[in-house]
């Protein structure tokens, strides 16, 4: 478990060196990674989502591609094209920026929804399907995707089935003012994204997400998580509760979590930690709760206060 640890540090120091005072959401990041599952980054425009992913993507190296997403885009923009070769009378299969191991989505509410579906096979079966033909990816496969608010014009809500694809979503947040002005003093001659080297290479990478998929969980935790996504489902507050990917989202960062602090086991505080980054995004709130403007987030935090934890007592 050192190792897991180690890389983890690793990683989460040289992006730092780009994205400053925000350990937390790179850390969570870092957590999405060694699940091999795909990271949904959301927040205002400026906070810092594009130069994350690209940060976290360069400490990686390996293959890498950067998708811009606007409303004029077509599916095969994004999987590729057949284009008909008149000199060996055959098709070709032109490849799209899908196919790398490290995909960056920028601004993936800007597409429209026929876009944003090309994304879904690639995403859950780590492939896609061009005119009947299909293309294995990489492996490792990664999606790390950027998207502001829905009420910022020109942008198109991610349907319920692709939110639940990505396995967390962070939001990074404005800066402290002290490292905002850290922030200004570091780019003054030359941005630090471009100083930045890789780290670790893909092949440990993958050596480390299956390691991850070893950490301990015990049969009470297991059942912890199973009742947290069960009070999501019976809430009043929510219209869709999360479904069973959630509980297996929150079953795999729990065990990411535990082995970025160097344990070998999944402790509760794992779980609670890791239940709004997986399950927030998952739920549909209510007609009232969203007249009133409650967030995913609070009801979230009040159903992990509500549900006993495993050998406690209920909070009230």
């Amino acid at each position: 478990m050192q190792e897991i640890q180690s890389i983890a540090e690793k990683l989460i120091e040289n992006v730092e060196r780009v994205i400053v005072g925000k350990k937390g959401s790179i850390r969570l990041v870092v957590t999405g990674l060694l699940c091999q599952g795909h990271v949904l980054i959301e927040d205002v425009p400026g906070t810092g989502k594009t130069m994350l992913a690209k940060s976290l993507a360069r400490s990686i190296g390996g293959s890498f591609k950067r998708i811009q997403f606007t409303p004029d885009m077509l599916p095969t923009d994004v999987t590729g094209v057949s284009i008909y070769n008149q000199k060996t009378m055959e098709f070709e299969f032109r490849p799209g920026p899908i196919i790398a191991q490290i995909v960056l989505t920028d601004e993936i509410n800007r597409a429209t929804p026929k876009t944003q579906a090309a994304l879904l096979e690639a995403m859950e079966e780590h492939q896609i399907t061009v005119d009947g033909v299909t293309h294995p990816m990489p492996e490792p496969f990664l999606v790390l995707a950027t998207q502001n608010p829905i009420e910022y014009e020109g942008t198109f809500p991610l349907p319920e089935a692709q939110l639940d694809r990505f396995l967390v979503r962070i939001e990074i947040g404005y800066p402290a003012p002290v490292y905002e002005i850290e922030m200004m003093s570091l780019q003054k001659t030359v941005h630090p994204i471009e100083s930045l080297t890789q780290v670790i290479s893909v092949e440990e990478l993958v050596q480390v997400q299956n390691a991850v998929r070893h950490i301990e969980v015990s049969r009470d935790i297991e059942e912890y998580i199973v009742s947290l996504v069960n009070a999501t489902r019976n809430h009043a507050e929510i219209y869709l509760g999360a479904s069973p990917r959630g509980s297996l989202g929150l079953f795999r960062t729990a065990q990411a979590r535990a082995a970025i602090f160097g344990r070998t086991y999944v402790l509760p505080d794992d779980v609670k930690a890791m239940a709004v980054p997986v399950l927030a995004h998952r739920v549909i709130l209510g007609s009232a709760a969203r007249i009133r403007e409650v967030s995913a987030q609070s009801i979230i935090d009040e159903v992990v206060h509500s549900v006993p934890v495993p050998g406690g007592e209920v909070v009230r």
